[in-house]
């Protein structure tokens, strides 16, 4: 049973984002990160996005707590946010990108701790799960943009086939059933985050990178290809309407 401690108000949840976000922001500049106008925009941009979108979503649940997995993704979006902002700053002038390694790195590794505490404290729901993928598609739209600034745009489609497949489901209904979760998809999609973050860190040499980059296209291509053959499949199967 989940203790009343371990639970905070919904409402004051996105609230504490959009500050945390802030905050890191400004602990960035402080400590020496370059974040310009187009970081500081970026950056600011992304918290009250993702305060509206979360305080919608949660709206639309009727939750009335925001449970300690969910927390912890939203650590790890504020996380996000700071890589968004580096970014930014990086395509207008080139920048230093250990700070954006390592905050990444951290995003990814956090990744494996919110399903964790929420299989722990029972706290495992659907928002969570969305909030949980929604997080890893804007981490992995980002730095696919950071590293096709180096390797060209063809990387750009690692970070934009989650939302093309999405904005498919619009005019294809079939397309937004539910599908079942697998070892392989999951995999595959937690490989496309280390993959770019190891190209990002510049430390191969660069045919071995372009090579590793290609590989995860290849894989998450496959990946997204076997769900549309089953959701063809199944297609006369009950769908959800467009969100």
């Amino acid at each position: 049973m989940v203790t009343q401690d371990l639970r905070v108000p919904f409402g004051r949840a996105p609230a504490a984002g959009l500050g945390a976000q802030l905050t890191l922001l400004m602990l960035l500049w402080a400590a020496g990160v370059c974040l310009g106008f187009a970081g500081w925009l970026a950056g600011t941009v992304y918290a009250v996005v993702m305060w509206a979108v979360l305080r919608s979503a949660l709206r639309r649940s009727r939750t009335r707590s925001f449970g300690p997995a969910n927390g912890v993704t939203l650590a790890r979006a504020t996380l996000v946010g700071c890589v968004t902002a580096i970014v930014a700053q990086t395509l207008m002038e080139r920048e230093s990108v250990t700070t954006l390694i390592v905050i990444a790195a951290a995003a990814l590794a956090l990744d494996a701790v919110d399903g964790h505490v929420a299989r722990r404290t029972r706290t495992a729901s659907p928002l969570g799960a969305r909030f949980d993928m929604e997080v890893d598609a804007f981490l992995i739209l980002v730095l696919s943009v950071f590293v096709a600034n180096s390797f060209g745009a063809w990387v750009l489609s690692i970070g934009a086939m989650r939302y093309a497949f999405v904005a498919a489901g619009w005019a294809v209904p079939w397309l937004r059933a539910s599908l079942p979760g697998t070892r392989a998809g999951k995999t595959v999609a937690a490989m496309q985050g280390i993959v770019l973050v190891f190209a990002a860190a510049d430390v191969a040499p660069r045919p071995v990178a372009y090579v590793a980059v290609a590989s995860a296209l290849a894989l998450l291509c496959w990946s997204f290809g076997r769900d549309v053959v089953w959701l063809w499949r199944n297609r006369h199967a009950e769908v959800v309407p467009p969100r």
